[in-house]
């Protein structure tokens, strides 16, 4: 995926971003303007688009997108107009370069930031059908979200989720934040956000 990035092809991701914003606004997972939403638009470099900053997610319009290179710093496009990406941007990059994903979604959860309190090793979770909704077994398999602290130099995050990722789990916790999730697409990165949700609503239920 090395295109030129036009206009339209910005303002085409945008519109998804934009539809699946207000979709997860809609389950109260970004509250304010909270959350952000990504998907690669180029990989040769790596180019991402990424939801604006301070704006109300579940509100979106296809324009409000801005373009970010593999360190999360924007990038102007000719005919687009520039708008400012979210702060985290550097680290939904790193995760897109690391992982191969071609989206990436961040919510502010309460389950996540209750349960990376509770677990701040890792949340374990066996035994329970969901599991399939991340590629993993419902039986016998014990999976083991990652939780990494918060903090605001997402250079400093990334190494941190490099750290502490297993690649056989699309998804992490930041302690006192949220949750990040990601897939080959933007709606299975979704798919992946719903199912590690109810996944930790879950592990929480029954400790």
């Amino acid at each position: 995926m090395n295109a030129r990035i036009t206009p339209g092809r910005v303002l085409a991701s945008g519109e998804r971003l934009a539809a699946e914003s207000a979709r997860l606004a809609s389950y109260g997972w970004m509250r304010g303007t909270s959350g952000n939403l990504s998907e690669v638009v180029g990989r040769r470099p790596l180019r991402l688009a990424v939801t604006a900053s301070g704006l109300d997610k579940g509100d979106l319009a296809p324009s409000d997108v801005a373009i970010v290179d593999a360190a999360g710093a924007q990038v102007a496009v000719d005919g687009v107009h520039a708008v400012r990406p979210s702060a985290e941007a550097g680290l939904h990059a790193r995760v897109a370069a690391v992982t191969g994903a071609g989206a990436v979604v961040h919510v502010h959860a309460l389950t996540a930031v209750l349960a990376g309190r509770r677990w701040p090793g890792g949340v374990r979770v066996r035994d329970v059908e969901m599991l399939k909704g991340i590629g993993r077994a419902a039986h016998g398999d014990e999976v083991v979200f990652p939780v990494i602290p918060n903090g605001q130099d997402m250079a400093e995050m990334g190494d941190r989720f490099e750290a502490a990722r297993d690649p056989r789990v699309p998804a992490l916790l930041v302690a006192g934040h949220g949750l990040y999730a990601w897939g080959e697409d933007l709606v299975r990165a979704r798919h992946v956000t719903e199912c590690v949700e109810w996944l930790l609503a879950y592990a929480l239920a029954i400790a």
